[in-house]
């Protein structure tokens, strides 16, 4: 026969497990929006429709909405999408 303590047991860790999984798939959507995000971006900032100051602004808004998905990561961005952004607008400077 199965304790009671046992039962409460298993059902804390299954609980416990739950949570986990929950936290794991919010992780997981956030980072598949940045990826859109970031996506979306590098595409407007190659579209030389826009103005370099559009860009800008475009790149200062993606900026403030990745720090909102992940606060704390400035460092990160600035190491990451930061160079990433900069580089395609040099790119499009020279093109032109």
């Amino acid at each position: 026969m199965v304790s009671t303590a046992r039962v409460v047991v298993e059902i804390l860790l299954v609980t416990k497990m739950k949570k986990k999984n929950e936290k794991i798939e919010e992780e997981q959507l956030k980072i598949r929006y940045l990826r859109f995000i970031v996506d979306l971006t590098e595409a407007q900032l190659y579209d030389e429709n826009s103005s370099i100051l559009e860009s800008i602004q475009l790149m200062r808004s993606t900026k403030r909405l990745v720090l909102n998905l992940f606060p704390g990561k400035e460092f990160t961005y600035d190491l990451i999408y930061k160079p990433r952004f900069h580089r395609i607008l040099k790119e499009r400077l020279n093109s032109n």
